[in-house]
């Protein structure tokens, strides 16, 4: 599953999904949570199980259901669990506790619906309650279905009763760069995509561009977006360049002519056991080699 952009669409509105359809953005996202209003929640459901039965697509169907502790959880996962559906984002977990109870419904919901079993992933935003920010070390139990995990601090926030999780900048206060860290260190523990939260300003793509060339220098390799607009500079800023590929090429046929080494000079700088992983990480992205070191 390709994720470098997935971009959040209301699921009850016909409108915004046949312009988001074509934008080529990697996955979209239908949301049945915080961008459907509570009376419009059962014609959000239908509306996801009507596209589901869409012709093919190049793209990622994903679903954002209501978290638990709504009552509408299970209401959600049966609607959505069909033939078409490739992956559900799961908000406010807990915990792996969390993702492990979502991933046994659907193991039932795919024979119960004629899906092939293991087909329909899962995705976390895994910073959004107080308990998720002390449980992240469960994250390396992994889970089989758990492919991405991404954060966001606005509801961290109100939970905690912060005023703002913001500096006067914008950029986020400690401890939300504290919760995106862990996102970051607990994706790499559950074998995971780590994705970078939304960028709210729609309209700065200069922000956007620098915003994600922080977050691919970090670790991270997708980000969300909550405006067509935003896919263009995701997709761009987290696919390697020309320059990148071939580097990383020329580091792989370095160790691959040296296989007794543990070091290699290219132009004058030494590379690593490390740099090689990156390296075949990179040429993994678009399919060339594997990212196993």
């Amino acid at each position: 599953m390709k994720l470098r952009s997935l971009l959040f669409v209301p699921a009850d509105s016909e409108r915004k999904f046949a312009k988001a359809d074509g934008i080529g953005a990697d996955a979209l996202i239908l949301d049945l949570e915080d961008s459907v209003a509570p009376s419009r929640k059962a014609f959000a459901r239908d509306a996801v199980k009507n596209l589901l039965g869409g012709g093919p697509r190049n793209w990622s169907f994903l679903v954002r259901i209501n978290p638990f502790g709504t009552g509408l959880t299970l209401e959600d996962l049966a609607a959505v669990v069909r033939p078409g559906l490739d992956g559900i984002l799961i908000p406010k977990v807990n915990g792996i506790e969390d993702v492990d109870l979502v991933s046994h419904y659907v193991d039932a919901l795919e024979v119960a619906n004629g899906v092939p079993p293991g087909h329909v992933k899962l995705l976390t935003v895994a910073t959004e309650t107080p308990a998720a920010m002390i449980g992240f070390s469960g994250y390396s139990r992994k889970n089989r279905r758990l492919v991405a995990l991404t954060w966001g601090g606005e509801d961290l926030s109100a939970a905690l009763g912060a005023l703002t999780p913001r500096e006067a900048d914008g950029s986020w206060t400690f401890p939300y760069q504290v919760a995106r860290a862990q996102c970051l260190f607990a994706a790499g523990a559950a074998d995971a995509a780590a994705l970078e939260t939304l960028y709210v300003d729609f309209r700065d793509q200069q922000g956007l561009a620098e915003s994600c060339r922080i977050a691919r220098r970090d670790g991270f390799v997708g980000r969300i977006a909550i405006h067509p607009d935003q896919v263009a500079t995701i997709n761009t800023c987290f696919t390697p360049s020309d320059d990148d590929l071939a580097h990383a090429r020329r580091v792989v046929a370095a160790f691959a002519a040296a296989p007794d080494v543990g070091t290699v000079g290219i132009d004058g700088k030494m590379y690593d056991i490390p740099h090689l992983v990156a390296a075949k990480r990179t040429l993994a992205s678009v399919g060339e080699g594997s990212s196993n070191g």
